[in-house]
């Protein structure tokens, strides 16, 4: 019996009402039975001087014993009928308390066999401040299955993306070496650094993966250090600017006032510049320019990088740093890239304590890339 109470929040429910009926009883009864006398006495001086006479051949001992029994049976049959209500009521309200709890229990059971799109109803259109504990709790219980559906919208589609970019290159590969097998494509130089560049390709990709794997996992270190930002940009013009010359696109650094002294991961933080102005490089067409411009803003540094390349249309914007995103046509795979550096660049600039955001007017209206990161107390 204990084992069934304390396995059933239905059985708990119910014998805590009991158990609540059954004290609220005994402390009537008892309360009862310690003002009978008082009452009794009261009533009987007052009757006595109402009905005189009537009254002389009785004893107030019979008077009392009388009084008392008609209490004592009003009270019993008063109890017998609110024990009887109580009961059903008891069962009424534990049905309804743990019926949702059963349904929630059921469909905690679908979504567990990959059943992600299962939902709990929720009884009429009610406002937050409005639902009972149970109603909030389906619907964090809905929130919390519509994430998980889409965590497995996202893992469908990362699969399907690394896929699709691991199959470009080794189709491109493959073909090419069956072709120089079977002697239709003669050895060449060119032919070399094609498959060479797919290579590459494929082990960048290879590489992105395993860093978003590890960034995305806290599976890192940061070697945190003391460097100037203007070094820090420095650095990475230094990397690119030949890329820069030979493209015909203009590479600018600008400081608003003196620059300070940035405590962080220069490898890391220099991999993050040297995305976001490769990208930069990569979307702006000759004769464009990309601007490197830092700032000191007192309790934090900004870098941001502009450009006035070929934009980003406003309803993609939220999307940029989605693993595999790109805005196709502007942004095509033909490109290159692996569709996963600025997803990487985001992390890492969140393991730092900052924040990377986007914004651009439009298409050919170009595009700023911004980086807030607290500076050193």
């Amino acid at each position: 019996m204990l084992k069934a109470i304390r396995s059933h929040l239905g059985l708990k429910l119910f014998f805590s009402y009991l158990v609540v009926i059954v004290v609220g009883v005994a402390v009537l009864a008892t309360t009862v039975e310690m003002a009978i006398p008082r009452s009794f006495d009261r009533h009987l001086a007052s009757m006595g001087r109402i009905m005189g006479d009537m009254m002389s051949g009785m004893s107030g001992a019979d008077l009392f014993s009388s009084y008392r029994a008609a209490v004592n049976e009003s009270l019993m049959v008063a109890a017998a009928a609110a024990f009887a209500a109580a009961i059903v009521v008891s069962i009424f309200v534990s049905r309804r308390v743990v019926a949702p709890i059963h349904r929630m229990m059921a469909a905690t059971s679908r979504i567990a066999e990959g059943r992600y799109r299962e939902r709990l109803a929720i009884p009429g259109k009610l406002q937050a401040d409005e639902m009972d504990e149970l109603a909030q709790l389906a619907v964090s219980f809905n929130q919390m299955a519509a994430k998980l559906d889409q965590t497995e919208s996202m893992r469908r589609e990362l699969i399907g993306d690394v896929a699709h970019e691991l199959r470009t290159p080794l189709s491109t590969i493959k073909g090419s070496m069956e072709g120089l097998i079977d002697g239709v494509v003669q050895p060449s130089l060119e032919v070399y650094h094609h498959i060479y560049l797919e290579a590459d390709r494929l082990q960048r990709l290879v590489t992105n993966l395993q860093e978003l794997s590890r960034v995305e996992a806290g599976a890192y270190r940061l070697e945190l250090k003391t460097i100037g930002l203007e070094d820090l940009i420095d650095g990475v013009i230094a990397r690119l600017q030949g890329q820069y010359d030979e493209k015909g696109v203009r590479l600018e650094k600008e400081a608003e006032g003196p620059l300070p002294q940035v405590v962080v991961d220069e490898d890391r933080m220099g991999q993050v510049l040297l995305n976001l102005v490769g990208n930069a490089l990569q979307f702006t067409p000759a004769g464009g320019t990309v601007r490197i411009i830092g700032e000191d803003l007192g309790d934090h540094a900004r870098i941001r990088v502009e450009d006035t390349g070929i934009g980003i249309p406003r309803e993609y914007l939220p999307h940029v740093f989605t693993r595999f995103y790109r805005v196709e046509k502007s942004r095509a795979r033909s490109g290159g890239g692996s569709g996963i550096g600025l997803t990487i660049a985001k992390h890492w600039v969140e393991a730092h304590g900052g924040s990377l955001r986007a914004d651009s007017p439009g298409a050919n209206g170009g595009s700023t890339f911004t980086i807030d990161f607290p500076l050193p107390r």
